[in-house]
Formats: C-alpha cells, structure tokens, sequence
C-alpha cells in the first residue's frame, strides 16, 4: 500500500490522472464518471442526509453531495487530500486516518443515511476490506446504504482478462474487488457493471449482523 506522503504527493495531480485516464477508455479509471454519477443519484434519490465517505480524495464525490445539501462526513489517508477536500467543503467534518485500521473514533459514534467510498478500498486486502464493509455497514441509519464505487469484476476470469488488457499498466499492488469470492462474507452484495473495469457494489445493514468469518477491528485502532 502506498504511504501518506506518496497520497500527498499525488494529491494535486490526481484528478488530472483520473481524467486521462477515463478520456481513454482505459484501466483504471474506465467508466469513472458513470461510477461517481450513479453513486450521487442513488444517494439523492435516498434522500439522504448525512454522508460519510471513506477515501474521499480531493472531494470529486462528496462535493457534489455537499452542494447538494447533504451534511458530509469523511476520513482519508493522506494530510494533503483532507486539506483539498476542506477548501471544497468548508462546513464538512473530515478526519485524517488510516482507514485499514477501520473508521476513526471522531466517526464511529454516529449513524450515518449512506456511505460511499469510491476508488479507494483497493488499497486494502479482501480480509480488510470484509472487516472494514462490515463496520461501515453497521454504521448506516435505519434504511441505509453502503455504496462503493471501484476498480471491480464479476468473477477471477474478468480480472485475470483486464489485467492481460492492461499489459503493463497493472497494479499489482492493489487488491480489486472481485464479487464472487466476496458474496459469501457479504451477504445482499450487489454488483453493478459500469465499465470492463468499474462497477458499483451496494451493501445493505444486513451485512452488519451476519455470521462473521473474517477479523474485525478492534475498537479504538
């Protein structure tokens, strides 16, 4: 995974690479603005009003929802991409920390009508990311969703056929979401395609209470 200071350093240049990329029609970020449209549509038509976004970046996603009218709360890795964010949203609670060792105290206490993460839980293996879905999901107000916006396949095969596609350009230090092998852990996953490369995968509270397979964090890391 990468460290805080190569988050900060990417940090000012990271929408540019994204947008580079998309334009391209091209691995990693094929099908991105489809990603972070569909996430704010089901968010708005949900009427929610309270966000949490894990991994918001520099706030391309949460913005939006800010605009909107949504009160928005956050926690990212990197100094430099709470700084960007903050001077989009001045009225948003955004919190620095290391989202591997799960959500940070300043979040944790509140209960939440959607959660979104967007390019960003690739960074975590698929035990972390279980443990992580889960708490998150047990963060949701009543009638609330989980929705993750990401670098996604159906099944091995799609993956193992991306990354013949992408040649050299594939990350091999990032662990995509691959839905089959994830189902079992996350009860009512759901996967929607938006690229070769992309989907949007939404989780319900249900995935809070079920039978647990997988470490969890311990509360107060």
């Amino acid at each position: 995974m990468l460290g805080e200071k190569d988050f900060d350093a990417w940090a000012d240049g990271y929408e540019a690479s994204v947008e580079r990329s998309e334009e391209e029609g091209s691995y990693p970020f094929a099908g991105y603005e489809r990603v972070v449209s569909t996430i704010e549509r089901r968010v708005l038509a949900g009427k929610a009003r309270t966000v949490l976004d894990v991994g918001f970046g520099t706030g391309a996603l949460t913005s939006r929802l800010y605009d909107a009218g949504c009160e928005v709360w956050g926690q990212d890795f990197s100094g430099r991409m709470v700084e960007l964010a903050q001077e989009r949203m001045p009225g948003a609670h955004l919190f620095q920390g290391d989202f591997s060792e799960g959500v940070v105290d300043g979040l944790r206490q509140r209960r939440y009508d959607a959660v979104v993460a967007t390019y960003s839980l690739h960074h975590l293996d698929d035990v972390h990311k279980v443990a992580l879905l889960r708490e998150l999901a047990g963060l949701l107000a009543e009638g609330g969703h989980v929705y993750v916006g990401d670098v996604a396949f159906e099944s091995r095969d799609a993956l193992e056929a991306c990354r013949a596609q992408a040649g050299e350009l594939w990350d091999g230090d990032e662990v995509y979401f691959v839905r089959d092998e994830l189902t079992g852990d996350l009860p009512g996953l759901t996967f929607e395609r938006m690229s070769p490369c992309a989907a949007v995968l939404t989780l319900g509270t249900a995935a809070a209470t079920a039978p647990r397979n997988t470490v969890e964090f311990e509360i107060g890391a």
